[in-house]
């Protein structure tokens, strides 16, 4: 299915309630100098700064991202994303003239995949789309905003991918890709192929700093969300509870539940690495508590929200009145997630991808 609904439940509200009626896009607003914003990885893994958020008493830290040792127990759960980022980006041209540009927001199976595609004019379904490298595709039907093509041949959207696609660097980031980001855009964990963006937390992790967590006790999980496209997206209403999220598919195994139950039982934190670990986790606890799920997802979190998995999360910084921020607001609270970034501009932290991170700890819920 290309398109659903997230089936309504506890924390997928009907009707918004008042309170969360109230918050606008630019209650999401936040200065950030242009400069801030990484064009380029750090020199190694781990090497880039952490900001501390403690949600019960709003104080903030500065410190490096390897303080995760000391800021992490033992029987604390990491929870991971393992998605692969694919190589998304193509380049060609429209069997009847004028360049295109595709970005690949979803695999759909062998043949087919669901596309943003870029022209001066948009093509029809049944239209040919000739790509750099010498493999045709078919325009097969529009959805919304986006295209659903089959690829022509014997070889597989994915092989094609990994063969002629460029990595799809964010928006933000105002250069070519180059032989470093296929691997410096990855996470070292990246086992199932299909994200068109990275679950950018989990890049500061080397192989010698999960080591060093599981030696102190510290229990690792892996999740699945295919970061697509619309992740980027600005929202295009005022009222943030008008907002659809782009759809996005993930795996929360039975084995990763039993895991998480498991620390939950045992007294230990659930550390969330990235906006996608919490999404997914809090996707598969729709029911109030975590159960197997796969499938798609429009969970949309905003300040107001009552999480049921995540006790801690580790993030990357996000744009301004982007629905991950949002996200940050609902988990630290909101006066303090924008009092963070305030603090995180004025001490020159590394903005979104490519930048430096957040240990947040959850705000209390309400009495």
């Amino acid at each position: 299915m290309i398109d659903s609904e997230l089936r309504p439940g506890p924390g997928f509200p009907v009707e918004p309630t008042a309170a969360a009626t109230a918050w606008r896009r630019q209650d999401f607003q936040f200065a950030l100098p242009p400069e801030l914003i990484a064009q380029q990885p750090p020199a190694q893994r781990g090497a880039s700064r952490l900001l501390t958020l403690d949600g019960v008493t709003g104080e903030l830290g500065d410190g490096c991202f390897r303080d995760l040792a000391i800021l992490l127990r033992p029987g604390d759960r990491l929870v991971f994303n393992d998605t692969r980022v694919i190589p998304a980006r193509l380049f060609g041209r429209k069997a009847s003239g004028g360049r295109i540009e595709l970005l690949i927001e979803r695999v759909l199976d062998e043949r087919r995949a669901l596309v943003q595609i870029h022209a001066s004019k948009a093509p029809k379904p049944g239209g040919q789309l000739l790509l750099d490298g010498g493999f045709a595709a078919t325009v097969l039907a529009r959805h919304d905003a986006l295209f659903e093509i089959a690829v022509a041949g014997d070889e597989s959207v994915l092989t094609l991918l990994e063969r002629h696609g460029q990595v799809p660097l964010p928006p933000y980031i105002h250069r070519a890709p180059t032989a470093e980001d296929r691997d410096r855009y990855q996470t070292v964990y990246a086992r199932q192929p299909g994200a068109v963006a990275a679950p950018t937390a989990g890049l500061h992790f080397d192989r010698d700093l999960l080591e060093q967590l599981a030696a102190m006790g510290v229990d690792q999980t892996f999740i699945t969300l295919h970061v697509g496209a619309g992740t980027f997206q600005p929202l295009r209403v005022e009222q943030i509870t008008e907002h659809r999220m782009h759809p996005e598919w993930i795996e929360v195994s039975a084995a990763a539940c039993d895991q998480i139950r498991q620390t939950q039982r045992q007294g230990g934190r659930i550390v969330a690495v990235g906006t996608t670990a919490v999404r997914a986790l809090e996707t598969a606890a729709q029911s109030g508590v975590i159960q197997p799920w796969q499938g798609e997802t429009r969970i949309f979190i905003y300040p107001g929200y009552q999480f049921r998995v995540a006790d801690a999360l580790i993030t990357n910084f996000h744009l301004p009145e982007s629905t991950l921020l949002m996200l940050v607001a609902a988990f630290a609270g909101h006066a303090e997630a924008l009092a963070a970034y305030r603090h995180a501009v004025d001490q020159r932290y590394r903005f979104f991808s490519y930048g430096d991170a957040m240990f947040i700890t959850r705000r209390p819920k309400p009495a």
